[in-house]
């Protein structure tokens, strides 16, 4: 099997000599697939919980006012919103757009996780973690981590563990165009 293919079993990471078992799920990635959306849904795959924690992704802009209006509550005397932004370089060579694709079912599963984690250990209210697949221009928002709280320093550190925590953990395949030339970025 290709070196560049990431085989997941029920939604997690798992290599080819793992046995497989009746009813399991399996899914071959490629290192970057396409798809389109629905233009009248904005997420593809969305997580609402109990405790007001919202986790998506989408194919479209991501709306932070949206996001923070559905997250923000009385008690809330701070918001953190981080977005990541496609740059016009990576390494010193000149980025044109990226790519981002991933295996849906595993990345909302992992997202949810990783904030439900993060909203346990710090005192916020909610959190919110939204990422965009597709291609991206140059200055384009890829990722939003929004965090609502009673104090500040708790929604900024949360913020700030989420999105280390999201680009170590999140199975997101990046390409990115440099020159006109397609560079394979990788898991990210």
């Amino acid at each position: 099997m290709s070196g560049s293919i990431v085989l997941a079993r029920n939604h997690e990471f798992s290599n080819a000599s793992e046995r497989v078992t009746d009813g399991d799920e399996v899914a071959f990635l490629p290192p970057v697939s396409g798809g389109s959306a629905a233009a009248s849904f904005p997420y593809t795959h969305e997580v609402q919980d109990t405790a007001g924690h919202f986790f998506a992704l989408t194919r479209q802009p991501i709306d932070t006012r949206a996001i923070i209006q559905r997250l923000v509550a009385g008690e809330d005397g701070a918001v953190i919103t981080f977005e990541g932004t496609v740059r016009n370089n990576t390494k010193g060579r000149r980025t044109l757009y990226l790519d981002y694709e991933c295996y849906e079912p595993m990345a909302i599963k992992t997202l949810a996780e990783i904030g439900r984690e993060i909203a346990a250990s710090h005192a916020i209210g909610r959190i919110a973690m939204v990422h965009r697949l597709g291609r991206m221009e140059i200055g384009e928002t890829s990722v939003a981590v929004i965090v609502t709280a009673p104090h500040r320093q708790a929604a900024f550190d949360a913020a700030h563990q989420g999105i280390n925590r999201l680009k170590r953990l999140v199975n997101t395949l990046v390409r990115g165009v440099e020159s006109g030339l397609a560079m394979r970025r990788g898991l990210r």
